[in-house]
């Protein structure tokens, strides 16, 4: 049983979707690499048809704030710095939005299965905003659930705690990301997908490098290779 799930099973699931709707969250969490709670989230107008870009709302919750003048720790209500008394409104504010949004370019073909979608389906009033989709995270997660049992994908293992689970939205993003990591590794590759992404730690998205790159057991290899 494997750990991770590799483009042909993202085909698989697309294809055993029951509808466009479907198959275009599928599709969306893995060409895109974004959080289930960011894709839900999107509107038609965060997409850019004609320069191939999505626009994503960053909403995890852990963003630390610090004062620029004595370090100390922010919160988000925070007018004025508690250790030193400097006022701090407008930088948590553009701190914050520093971390909300990504702009991330988007492929050729995800942008017309977009296009067929919102051509048949009108955006869905959600939170007072227009949004594409119109599913909770538990409708968005039984999709995802039920696709990849259609498509024969029953279960994999977490590389972590080595406990068989299913295949959940947060898997799709996994997969893009050992993805992107087995086409380029390097430095450079690293950074891009970090950015991506939205990691703010860089050794959240390093663990990817080490499962797609196999590092161990190719410097284990390496080490009898070279004395024979």
């Amino acid at each position: 049983m494997k750990a991770y799930l590799e483009p042909a099973d993202i085909e698989l699931m697309e294809r055993a979707a029951s509808c466009l709707r479907d198959r275009l969250l599928i599709r969306l969490l893995f060409r895109l690499g974004c959080r289930v709670s960011e894709a839900l989230s999107l509107k038609a107008s965060d997409i850019d048809f004609d320069q191939g870009t999505v626009t994503i709302l960053h909403l995890k919750k852990r963003i630390r704030l610090s004062c620029p003048e004595c370090k100390a720790s922010l919160g988000r209500r925070h007018q004025f710095c508690p250790v030193c008394g400097k006022q701090v409104a407008g930088l948590v504010r553009r701190q914050q939005e520093h971390r909300r949004v990504r702009i991330l370019p988007i492929d050729e073909n995800t942008l017309v299965l977009l296009r067929d979608y919102l051509a048949q389906n009108q955006p869905i009033r959600g939170s007072g905003l227009l949004i594409i989709f119109g599913l909770n995270r538990h409708r968005a997660w039984q999709i995802v659930r039920d696709c990849a049992k259609r498509a024969g994908l029953l279960g994999l293992v977490n590389p972590e705690t080595g406990r068989v689970g299913g295949v959940s939205p947060h898997r799709l993003r996994d997969a893009f990301s050992v993805h992107a990591m087995k086409l380029d590794d390097s430095g450079d590759g690293l950074r891009l997908l970090q950015e991506h992404l939205g990691h703010a730690s860089f050794n959240t998205t390093a663990k990817y490098r080490k499962i797609a790159g196999e590092e161990h057991r190719e410097w284990y290899d390496r080490l009898w290779d070279e004395s024979t």
